[in-house]
């Protein structure tokens, strides 16, 4: 099947925009606070901080980011926030298969500053954060430590014929 690029454009992370995917953690003072919390089915939450590098993803001849696969974790939430550079991430909602090309259309990518943090729902799908520029981004991260254990993920032009062309 040949593979077809398509554009996605990046948007604003806010609560309202990530709200599908996940949340943006907020202040303690915040009445919000706690109505989201964490999820660890195997009773193994792990803080550290890890890295991506720009050598880990193509880039379209323009130079753009291009998503090809996507990866979820179906026993627990991720939480993540960016420590060094400006960066992208794309996600999908956890109840969506990525089989299709229309399921493509529920994908959505932001980009992300220095000290953005959100948390990915159980089984939401994402890619990345990954590097804008030449640096790696450096990401604080709470996830499950058996991860690996638990690290589906859809190759993008084999389910659905397409790659995604991230728009920054």
């Amino acid at each position: 099947m040949p593979t077809t690029t398509l554009p996605l454009a990046t948007g604003a992370l806010t609560a309202a925009t990530f709200a599908p995917f996940g949340w943006l953690p907020v202040a303690d003072t915040d009445p919000a606070d706690g109505r989201d919390t964490l999820h660890f089915e195997w009773a193994d939450p792990h803080l550290n901080v890890i890295a991506h590098y720009p050598d880990e993803i193509e880039r379209s001849p323009a130079g753009s980011p291009l998503c090809s696969v996507l990866y979820r974790h179906a026993t627990h939430t991720q939480a993540l926030m960016v420590l060094n550079v400006d960066a992208v991430v794309a996600v999908a909602p956890a109840d969506v298969e990525l089989s299709s090309a229309a399921d493509l259309e529920t994908v959505r990518a932001f980009r992300l500053r220095p000290l953005d943090a959100f948390v990915l729902h159980r089984g939401t799908w994402h890619w990345g954060p990954f590097p804008l520029g030449a640096e790696p981004v450096r990401l604080l991260n709470v996830q499950g430590l058996r991860y690996a254990d638990d690290n589906a993920s859809v190759d993008l032009p084999a389910c659905t014929g397409s790659v995604l062309e991230i728009q920054v």
